[in-house]
C-alpha cells in the first residue's frame, strides 16, 4: 500500500478509525495482499462515460420478484452477472457491459429489490432489505434465465451480495469480484460501537433509524443520493446527466422501504424474515469464501470500508488484491471501468 494511498485514507478516518471500522464488517486484523498477476487478455482503455445508455431493458419473474435488467454480448458466452449499490444503480456498468461483451461474455445488469423497473410480484411480500434477500433474489434471478454458473462482481450492496451468493451458493458462483472485499455483516457485531471518527462516517445509517430520516429520505432521496455520491467519491467530477439517469432508479415505489428495511437492520432495529434465518446464522459466522477472488479499492473512497489486510484471510481460494490509483472513489466500476472489467477477466482465468 503507497503513502499516498494511505495519506488519502487518513484524512477522511484516520488510521485508528480505519483499523477499528473494520468492526462494522466482523472482520479480523490479518496482514498481507498478494501482488497482481499479469493479465491474460489485456482490454484496452476506455475512457469513463464513454457509453450513456444500455440496449432495451428485459423484465423477468424470479423468486418474489420481476426483475428489469439489462444483458449484453452472446447469449452462448460464459456469465457476468454485474450487481450495483446504494444510492446507485446499472449505469455503474454502463462502461464495463461493452467491454466484457466485446470480450465473449454474457453480461447480466439486475436492479437490485426496490430500484429501476424491478417489481415485487405481490403487495403482501415484506419490503424486506436484510443481506439474505438481496443475495436469494440474484440466485432465484440465476434459476429463471436457467443460468447453472457465473462469475458475480460488485461493490457497495452488491459487493455485500456477491459475497454472500460466493459463501451460501459457491456451486453457482465461478468466482468473484468484490470491491472493499468482505462486506457479509453480523448483527451482533453491529450492536458493538466504533470510535467516534468511524461512527461518523455511518451517520446516514442512524439517520435512517429515525422516523425523521425516513421522512427526510422519501422526500429528498435525489438530493441526499447526491451528497452520497459527492463524499463517497470525492474526486469523481460526474456531471448531472450521469447522476439523472440513475436517480431515476430511485423512483421505484419501494425503494425507501427496503433502503430505510436494510440499514436498520443491520443495527437489529427490526426483524428479517424467518425463511432466511438458516442463512443469517451461517453468515454471522463470517463463512470463508473458497472461489477465485479478486478484491479491488479505489485510491479515494470516501465511503466506509475495511483495509484490505483486514480481510485477506476470508479468501481461501486463489486471490488478489487491487488498488486502483487516480482519485477512484465509491463507485469502482463507473468511475475505472476498464480496470473493473479487467478484473473480471483475469479472475475467471485465475
Amino acid at each position: 500500500m503507497s503513502e499516498e494511498i494511505n495519506h488519502a485514507r487518513r484524512r477522511f478516518f484516520g488510521v485508528a478509525a480505519i483499523a477499528v471500522a473494520a468492526a462494522e464488517f466482523g472482520l479480523p486484523a490479518i496482514a498481507g495482499a498478494e501482488e497482481q498477476k499479469p493479465s491474460a487478455l489485456t482490454l484496452p482503455p476506455v475512457k469513463a462515460g464513454s457509453d450513456t445508455s444500455f440496449d432495451a431493458l428485459k423484465q423477468i419473474d424470479a423468486g418474489v420478484l420481476n426483475v428489469g435488467y439489462a444483458e449484453a454480448g452472446p447469449a452462448n458466452g460464459p456469465v457476468v452477472l454485474l450487481l450495483h449499490g446504494w444510492p446507485y444503480d446499472i449505469y455503474s456498468f454502463v462502461d464495463v457491459a461493452p467491454l466484457l461483451a466485446g470480450a465473449g461474455y454474457r453480461v447480466i445488469i439486475p436492479y437490485l429489490r426496490g430500484y429501476g423497473t424491478t417489481r415485487f410480484l405481490s403487495k403482501k411480500t415484506p419490503r424486506n432489505g436484510q443481506q439474505a434477500a438481496l443475495a436469494a433474489d440474484m440466485i432465484a434471478l440465476l434459476d429463471a434465465l436457467k443460468i447453472e454458473k457465473v462469475v458475480v462482481a460488485g461493490y457497495d450492496w452488491g459487493g455485500r451480495t456477491a459475497d454472500i451468493m460466493a459463501a451460501l451458493w459457491p456451486e453457482r458462483c465461478k468466482a468473484l469480484v468484490s470491491v472493499s472485499g468482505y462486506l457479509i455483516g453480523s448483527q451482533e457485531i453491529n450492536r458493538k460501537p466504533l470510535p467516534p471518527k468511524a461512527e461518523l462516517a455511518w451517520w446516514y445509517q442512524f439517520y435512517f433509524a429515525t422516523e425523521r430520516g425516513r421522512l427526510g429520505y422519501q422526500e429528498n432521496r435525489h438530493d441526499f443520493a447526491k451528497l452520497i455520491w459527492q463524499t463517497a467519491s470525492p474526486r469523481w467530477a460526474f456531471d448531472d446527466a450521469t447522476f439523472d439517469r440513475s436517480a431515476a432508479a430511485f423512483d421505484n415505489p419501494d425503494h425507501v422501504d427496503i433502503v430505510i428495511h436494510n440499514y436498520r437492520w443491520r443495527l437489529g432495529l427490526v426483524k428479517g424474515e424467518t425463511k432466511f434465518d438458516s442463512y443469517e446464522k451461517k453468515l454471522a459466522t463470517g463463512p470463508v469464501i473458497s472461489i477465485p477472488t479478486i478484491t479491488m479499492e479505489g485510491d479515494a473512497n470516501g465511503a466506509p470500508h475495511p483495509e484490505p489486510s483486514a480481510y485477506r484471510g476470508k479468501f481461501s481460494g486463489k486471490y488478489e488484491h487491487r488498488t486502483i490509483a487516480g482519485g477512484i472513489g465509491h463507485n469502482l466500476p463507473q468511475e475505472a471501468p476498464q480496470a473493473f472489467a479487467q478484473a473480471v477477466i483475469d479472475v475467471d482465468r485465475l
